[in-house]
């Protein structure tokens, strides 16, 4: 190798030397870069969730999936979503993340509180449907307890998976909440079909309590309804073991 392409061999590995060398160093500062917008996106969500912001942490988490779908934070990030979602009152988007977030992650040590929140936001999901008990009177026989029956389902669902949770007594106490609530309204719209000389009708939504819901107060109710319809349609011996059954159930309660 003569002099001169001595010279032109060294200045042209020099060159590439020096392009790898610039090219690593861009590569990492972006990698850099790309970890502190990210740390600083899941910062400002924790600090929007601490102040109880929880739209706005609802908008930094979402950015922070979207443009760190593989960080480290990524997981965690779709964890507290559920969470925003649902302190937001964004029911249906807490329930979608849960969901979510069960499909990616089944095996998650915290995986109980994923549908603990889904249940939960079911619960929540219609706010007219859970008012206070005496709008019930206001409700047409059209209008059934879909939501309080799909979220009675779930939480019962949730509590035989995980008997052990922390949050398991939480979710049996709205589970009786729900099966009073479901009951009361199976007793309105038997009165309602009385109301309206459907009987057969009106006996199924009895009955119906009687089975599925013994464990609340509008067993009473359901079974002076099954006594009245019996009468009606002059059913005179089914009319009297109602009549007996009723008479044995004020006495256990008394």
């Amino acid at each position: 190798m003569t002099i001169l392409n001595k010279q032109k061999y060294l200045i042209s590995l020099a060159v590439i030397l020096s392009t790898l060398f610039i090219a690593g160093c861009a590569s990492e500062k972006e990698e850099i870069t790309r970890d502190i917008v990210e740390k600083e996106l899941y910062d400002q969500a924790q600090r929007r969730m601490k102040a109880g912001n929880y739209i706005s942490a609802v908008l930094s988490l979402e950015t922070l999936e979207k443009r760190f779908p593989f960080g480290k934070y990524a997981e965690q990030a779709q964890a507290e979503l559920i969470f925003a979602y649902y302190k937001s009152a964004n029911y249906e988007g807490a329930i979608s993340a849960a969901d979510r977030f069960i499909s990616l992650h089944p095996r998650h040590p915290n995986i109980d509180y994923a549908y603990y929140i889904k249940g939960l936001s079911k619960f929540n999901n219609d706010k007219a449907l859970f008012a206070s008990m005496p709008l019930l009177g206001e409700m047409t026989h059209k209008r059934e307890l879909s939501a309080a029956k799909e979220s009675f389902q779930d939480l019962g669902d949730f509590i035989d998976r995980f008997p052990e949770s922390e949050y398991a007594g939480n979710a049996k106490q709205r589970m009786i909440y729900l099966r009073n609530l479901i009951a009361k309204q199976e007793i309105y719209v038997a009165e309602f079909y009385i109301e309206r000389k459907a009987y057969i009708a009106a006996l199924g939504r009895a009955d119906y309590v009687i089975k599925h819901m013994s464990r609340t107060p509008s067993v009473e109710r359901a079974l002076e309804i099954m006594v009245l319809v019996y009468e009606e349609l002059d059913q005179n011996d089914l009319k009297v073991d109602a009549q007996e059954a009723l008479l044995e159930y004020k006495n256990k309660r008394s």
